[in-house]
């Protein structure tokens, strides 16, 4: 197989290749690894594991020739946002004072993608402290992850260097981690797939031990690949629960809440019609009920939340990593990155303490009870919407983030607008799924969501393969 045949290959395709002989671990591995070094420019790994992928490699294909039973993803490189621990790797979460931390254990969510033989192929870059959504870093060991597809424009944050690597085909697949939006928008403004799992339940899909935090009530991991059917192999080893079967599309009930189809930059409108379109023409029924007062509801929660629980979390997570002699205040004292630091003058002085125990104990369920009326009331199988109401912000290489226009209209602040319509279901805790819908007429990706009910998410996935089916895979940027 020709370097260009694997750089194409899905996570799935990939594993089936390794796992029939057409392919080896090793040979592929090298490839991927050579792409990274090909790609440097991109910024989107901070660490490149070559050794250590290439032992892991080589131990798969020792496996399969002497007939040992094999794991799901024998074989298979992937990409893990720099937030989430790896014993054999620094952690950075994307700031100064954690540059040479190395955890004593892995992630408990990535401990089952290693025991079924995934390589981590390097640790990606990140926003730093994953508080933003441009992925503009200013370590100098991290930097700027421009957009593969426009490298004068943001791939999205906070896991901007996961959803860069998968889709400038450094690796097939990888994680992020998501507080309010930060695996699905650099999903949608990669062109590529991520899932917010649940985290409204008794429980949250996945731990969150060994993972760099914001916020406990908040903060989830999240994998992320090119197809959507990638994403629920991942999932599937993850949780052990079965990969779901595509849905069937028609007579599938959709709604379409009207606040979260308003405000839209026209090329996001018309690329998020015709998909609409397109879904309809293959039977599912969208219906126009809306949820008027979800954004102001979500705004109660998100920010109060994820503003006060940043110290005690981080503080916790520091202690049972082992970071030994490093503090939250060392931490903070080091923050590179303008737009961070000033984030945490509001975190350190908790400004939102006051308004915290209304946000978990009263908004909170209020909205979850919001979301469950809806989908019972309406007979919903999905929300669908766009990911963000707006194309891929320019870099903003002084402040890290800042405002832009929509459609030529007066300046609005990038990062409220970018998340606006993630906000709702990262405090409900649904389960949330960007996707593919379609380029722009300039060649920029273009995000649709789906939401389910809370612990829906085999549904919710099972919906995006079919959709996914249907609108098909974008090009790979032209790099």
């Amino acid at each position: 197989m020709e370097p260009d045949q694997q750089l194409a290959l899905s996570a799935t395709a990939a594993v089936a290749a390794i796992a029939a002989g057409d392919l080896t671990a090793t040979a592929y591995t090298t490839t991927l690894l050579d792409r990274a070094e090909q790609l440097t420019d991109l910024r989107a790994v901070i660490t490149l594991n070559r050794a250590g992928a290439l032992a892991s490699a080589a131990r798969i294909d020792d496996a399969r020739r002497s007939g040992t039973a094999l794991g799901r993803l024998a074989g298979l490189p992937v990409i893990v946002k720099d937030n989430i621990n790896t014993k054999d790797l620094p952690t950075t979460a994307g700031t100064p004072a954690l540059h040479d931390f190395r955890p004593t254990e892995d992630a408990a969510v990535l401990r089952p993608l290693l025991d079924a033989g995934a390589i981590v192929l390097g640790k990606a870059n990140m926003h730093e402290l994953a508080f933003g959504i441009t992925t503009t870093n200013f370590a100098p060991f991290a930097g700027t992850t421009p957009n593969p597809y426009d490298p004068s424009r943001i791939p999205g944050g906070s896991s901007g260097g996961t959803g860069a690597a998968i889709a400038a085909r450094i690796v097939p697949a990888g994680l992020g981690s998501d507080t309010g939006a930060s695996v699905r928008i650099p999903a949608a403004f990669n062109g590529i797939a991520g899932l917010r799992p649940s985290t409204g339940g008794r429980r949250h899909r996945y731990s969150g031990t060994g993972v760099c935090p914001l916020s406990h009530t908040l903060d989830t991991v999240g994998p992320m690949a090119r197809t959507v059917a990638d994403v629920a192999l991942l999932d599937s080893v993850i949780t052990g629960a079965a990969v779901p079967p595509p849905a069937r599309l028609d007579g599938l009930r959709v709604g379409v809440p009207a606040v979260l189809w308003s405000g839209l930059e026209g090329e996001v409108g018309t690329v998020m019609l015709a998909a609409k379109r397109r879904l309809a023409d293959a039977g599912v029924v969208f219906v126009d009920a809306d949820l008027p007062d979800i954004l102001a509801l979500s705004e109660k929660i998100i920010f109060p939340v994820a503003l006060h629980e940043p110290i005690a979390d981080i503080a916790e997570y520091l202690e049972d990593s082992g970071a030994t002699g490093i503090t939250v205040t060392s931490v903070v004292d080091q923050i590179a990155s303008p737009d961070v630091k000033k984030i945490f003058e509001v975190v350190l002085a908790d400004a939102m303490a006051a308004a915290y125990p209304d946000a978990i104990n009263v908004h909170r369920p209020q909205l979850q009870r919001m979301y469950s009326a809806y989908f019972a009331d309406n007979s919903l199988d999905a929300l669908l919407f766009p990911t963000s109401p707006v194309l891929p912000a320019p870099i903003d290489p002084v402040n890290g983030t800042g405002t832009l226009s929509i459609d030529g209209g007066p300046p609005v602040d990038t990062f409220t607008t970018t998340i606006r319509n993630m906000g709702p279901g990262s405090s409900a805790g649904v389960p949330s799924l960007s996707l593919p819908a379609g380029m722009s007429a300039g060649g920029l990706p273009v995000g649709l969501n789906l939401e389910g009910p809370i612990d829906g998410d085999s549904t919710i996935l099972a919906i995006g393969m079919a959709m996914e089916s249907l609108l098909g895979p974008l090009p790979a940027p032209p790099l």
